[in-house]
């Protein structure tokens, strides 16, 4: 039993109980922890009393005819930079190594008042900030795939237990791809929400114009309940979005007609097909989109022209966000402190010379620069006149289309190692990045594989609040496929 749906079915008929589906998670998590290293905290013993209370729960709940939350019972596992009361938050940074939160964060609460069992808290680049969770403080996470790979970021450890089985399903951070390209990396579903969606309190901040909690799974379907489940207005978080949030699984049943999509018009992103794209994901890609038009849908070629300059714009907005969000971190209040400072400057900088990891401490100097006088002008404020721009191609674009469709990443996952220049691996974020400029959902769902046998995904993105009608053309490409249903090579090993 490997996906979220067809544990829930087994539950309700009372085939299988949390605690056995657990213990069994559990047992998968502990043999392929030490080649994949997906966690940076497990939590059996509170994975165990959660199902323990879970299978209560159920019989109570059939008892009395009262419904039972959809992710009761349910092993998953947290990306370690949401908050979680009692249990280590670290953000995959020797700063926050020992801080245990003494409050839970709106989505993480939201799980545990449905009833759902929590494995552990996954690996990530240190704040967020990466793409191949080679970044963290505590160990690099492998690909399942292939041992040697990494395994994308910075929600590569989230996107590693779902591929390798250590749960049921997980929940990410995406602030330029984090969710998607891991996803497309470890050949599972990963989501990205729309902005202001799904509340952002408790989740440790990197660039908070950016970032966005979304979930990753086996399925559409599966992602679809944990959205559902997350969704909604936080009065704790001034960007959350004051709306009502629909059940999104309930319309993705069977795909029985012969032309699902029909009357729908898939656009085709013309600067994402072409220099930069390695080969075996184009030829893939191209596949996936022949079979759109097979299931009734009309595919158009559209000119989004200011894509490309999503990257650059990106690497001077979010690390002037980061470079304030991260000046909290100074040994006062929490996390590492530097003790053998004599004066108070010196503790600063000697506290976050040790806290802070390279790449971080990249990001900081390049934001602080940007954010500096007689800069702003020059780098951040036309940075932010270039994203609104993104915006208006996009804008433009679904006056045309439904859905937007490009590769995930340009590649397949690299060995790890192998990107030891910032630009080459900045640039892996290309087709995802201008996504959380504009603040718009997309999905990732695999696709296909490279001649390595490596997972290759297909970006899907959708107009603002567009989810459901997102997941409506995921769900019927995934169910027409089977490139979903494939398991690692970890798995029958």
């Amino acid at each position: 039993m490997r996906s979220i749906s067809q544990f829930r079915q087994a539950f309700l008929c009372g085939d299988v109980s949390s605690e056995e589906v657990t213990a069994a998670v559990l047992s998968r998590l502990s043999e392929r922890e030490p080649q994949v290293g997906s966690f940076i905290t497990a939590t059996p013993e509170l994975a165990h009393s959660q199902a323990m209370a879970a299978d209560e729960q159920l019989r109570v709940l059939k008892d009395s005819g009262q419904p039972v939350p959809p992710l009761l019972g349910v092993p998953l596992a947290l990306k370690d930079n949401l908050c979680t009361a009692g249990v280590r938050t670290t953000c995959g940074s020797r700063t926050l190594a020992q801080f245990v939160p003494p409050y839970e964060s709106t989505v993480t609460l939201a799980l545990r008042q449905q009833g759902a069992v929590v494995v552990g808290k996954t690996n990530l680049d240190e704040f967020a900030m990466g793409g191949s969770t080679e970044h963290s403080a505590f160990h690099p996470t492998r690909n399942p795939w292939n041992l040697a790979r990494v395994p994308g970021g910075s929600s590569g450890g989230s996107a590693a237990a779902v591929a390798a089985e250590q749960c049921l399903g997980a929940l990410g951070s995406d602030t330029g791809g984090s969710i998607r390209q891991p996803a497309s990396f470890c050949g599972v579903v990963g989501l990205k929400p729309t902005y202001g969606l799904v509340s952002r309190f408790g989740l440790v901040a990197f660039a908070s114009s950016l970032d966005q909690v979304g979930p990753l799974g086996h399925s559409v379907q599966d992602v679809a309940l944990l959205l559902t489940a997350i969704a909604g207005h936080d009065p704790k978080d001034a960007t959350s979005l004051r709306l009502a949030v629909p059940d999104y699984a309930q319309p993705l049943g069977a795909v029985e007609e012969s032309r699902p999509l029909a009357g729908k018009r898939i656009g085709v992103i013309r600067e994402t097909m072409g220099e930069g794209v390695a080969a075996s994901v184009r030829g893939v890609v191209e596949q996936a989109i022949a079979h759109f038009e097979t299931l009734g849908a009309a595919v158009v070629d559209i000119s989004c022209p200011r894509f490309a300059y999503g990257v650059p714009t990106y690497y001077i907005i979010a690390p002037s966000e980061a470079s304030a969000n991260l000046a909290r971190y100074d040994g006062v209040k929490y996390g590492l402190r530097q003790p053998d400072a004599k004066t108070l400057l010196e503790m600063y900088e000697s506290t976050r010379e040790e806290g802070f990891g390279a790449e971080v401490k990249r990001r900081i100097m390049v934001g602080t620069y940007v954010l500096s006088a007689g800069y702003y002008d020059a780098f951040y404020l036309k940075a932010q006149k270039v994203r609104t721009l993104i915006k208006e191609d996009f804008v433009k674009a679904f006056t045309q289309v439904d859905v937007l469709v490009t590769p995930t990443a340009p590649t397949t996952a690299f060995p790890l190692g192998s990107k030891s220049d910032p630009l080459s691996m900045y640039l892996l974020d290309l087709m995802t990045i201008p996504v959380n400029l504009a603040g718009l959902p997309a999905i990732s769902v695999p696709c296909g594989y490279d001649p390595d046998g490596l997972p290759i995904g297909l970006q899907l993105i959708a107009p603002s609040l567009g989810e459901a009608r997102l997941l409506h053309v995921a769900h019927a490409y995934e169910q027409t496929t089977t490139w979903h249903q494939r398991r690692s090579p970890l798995w029958q090993s």
